[in-house]
């Protein structure tokens, strides 16, 4: 599951429209194959004490182009958040987490706000992220949220996860709860399911 550190508040009227919003000289960007050493390394070391859940190297390269990353103004790495597509219906905030060091300087706020914007980008209906700091988000929207009503998480993450029966985490939402779903089992009517579109490229 998807766990998030203390990050810094912001105020109710903070805007997603800038791409690269900067705040106390640190900036937001897409995530290239190179930051995925620091990824590695930042959110490994909050694995210990379970904050986070460990990840390997090679999943982080795997996805690395779902990570957004702030850095300072002179190219320092100072955090990282990704943003997981499950359909027009579903996307989901993880592992976002900033140094210690960077605490302060806005850098959580903007790479919240960033992948916010990127899910509006693509069209999606629903951002989820699970944490156990939710006062900080409520100041971006979100909600707290029944985890049953996400059952895409469930079984993409949950089933699998070391902590499914002694989970401390709460499920929060922003935008109206999925109607339907793409992965394993759900509790919503079969009618109302995703229909997953597949094309025969035709012999020449």
């Amino acid at each position: 599951m998807a766990v998030f550190t203390p990050l810094e508040p912001v105020s109710d009227s903070t805007s997603t429209t800038s791409s690269r919003p900067r705040v106390g000289g640190a900036s937001v960007r897409k995530a290239k194959l190179q930051d995925a050493v620091n990824i590695f390394e930042l959110v490994n070391s909050l694995s210990h004490d379970g904050t986070l859940l460990r990840r390997n190297y090679a999943e982080i390269c795997e996805n690395v182009r779902d990570f957004t990353v702030a850095e300072s103004e002179t190219g320092v790495f100072l955090g990282c958040g990704a943003l997981h597509l499950y359909g027009p219906h579903l996307a989901e905030v993880r592992s976002i987490v900033v140094k210690p060091e960077a605490k302060g300087q806005g850098a959580g706020g903007k790479l919240l706000r960033a992948l916010l914007e990127e899910a509006e980008d693509q069209g999606v209906v629903c951002v989820s992220l699970f944490t156990r700091i939710p006062d900080f988000f409520f100041h971006f929207g979100f909600r707290v949220a029944d985890r049953t009503a996400l059952p895409d998480k469930i079984y993409k993450d949950c089933q699998t996860c070391p902590r499914l029966y002694a989970c401390d985490e709460v499920a929060m939402v922003r935008g109206p709860l999925p109607k339907i779903a793409v992965l394993g089992p759900t509790k919503f009517p079969q009618p109302e399911l995703v229909k997953l579109q597949t094309s025969v490229i035709p012999h020449k």
